[in-house]
């Protein structure tokens, strides 16, 4: 028996000692580097925008933040810094996918077909798509929009669902793509637009970080599911494992609640139900 367990030992020494931190090009890259590039929106609060210091701030930061510490950890290098990369809607996929960035923090929405292009880790929130308008000119429901006005950033679930929502209602409404949150938020401010159109989290983010003295009004009605999620290389499962493992232990710990509330409290103390249930779901044990 001895003997067999001798030549067990042998065999194995000679099999190339495998390491998860070393497997996957991004940690790999990583590892070299000592630098996580990690991309997001500079106007999309209070998921990711920019602080009075031009600082990166946000929920989906927080949690890429968390990510960065899980991936000293992995790779044992508690050295390592953290690069923000400014990107916009057109131009965040496309950062993934030509090596700009590692991982893209900020209100981006999983679907199959934005999985053809990159890879996704488990959700990190649910939102849906709703309407802000001036309080004196209120839209307060899609119904609102008929024959009016309606910016909203090009290159996004929002715009394809709303122009399906508007087709399958019957309603006939402009709708002005551009290129960005501030840039609707502009448009709707200077009465170029009756209502701006974005993920209902992201609308709501923007009304209470706006420094002026208009007052908004958002519509109660979503008109669109979205599920966001950070996305990441396709096809590096091991960097994509790391992410979720850290998104996991912050649902399992219950620490994912505090950041939540730092984020959200000024709306509301309690977790939404449907967000609530999505953090338990994508809670996975180790």
């Amino acid at each position: 028996m001895k003997y067999c367990v001798s030549i067990l030992i042998f065999i194995l020494s000679l099999v190339p000692q495998f390491s998860m931190a070393e497997a996957g090009p991004t940690l790999e890259r990583i590892k070299q580097t000592g630098v996580v590039r990690i991309g997001f929106r500079e106007n999309e609060p209070p998921m990711s925008y920019l602080d009075g210091d031009s600082k990166p701030i946000g929920y989906s930061i927080d949690l890429c933040t968390r990510i960065v510490n899980e991936i000293k950890s992995t790779l044992k290098k508690p050295d390592i810094s953290v690069e923000f990369v400014p990107v916009d809607s057109a131009s965040r996929f496309k950062a993934i996918v030509d090596d700009k960035i590692d991982i893209l923090c900020g209100s981006t929405t999983k679907t199959l077909s934005r999985a053809e292009l990159v890879d996704f880790t488990q959700l990190t929130f649910v939102t849906g798509a709703s309407l802000l308008s001036l309080e004196q000119t209120a839209v307060e429901n899609i119904a609102g929009i008929q024959d009016k006005k309606v910016a909203v950033v090009k290159d996004t679930t929002t715009i394809d669902q709303l122009k399906k929502t508007l087709k399958e209602s019957v309603i006939d409404a402009e709708i002005i793509p551009v290129d960005s949150a501030s840039t609707g938020m502009k448009a709707l401010i200077a009465g170029e637009v009756d209502a701006f159109s974005s993920d209902q989290v992201v609308l709501i983010g923007l009304a209470i970080t706006h420094e002026g003295e208009e007052k908004f009004t958002i519509a109660d009605d979503v008109f669109s599911f979205e599920p966001f999620a950070l996305a990441v290389k396709r096809g590096d499962s091991d960097f994509r494992l790391v992410a979720d493992r850290a998104l996991s232990r912050l649902n399992r710990n219950g620490q994912i609640t505090p950041i939540y509330a730092k984020w959200f409290g000024k709306l509301s103390k309690r977790v939404p139900t449907m967000l609530e249930a999505m953090y338990l779901l994508t809670a996975t044990p180790e």
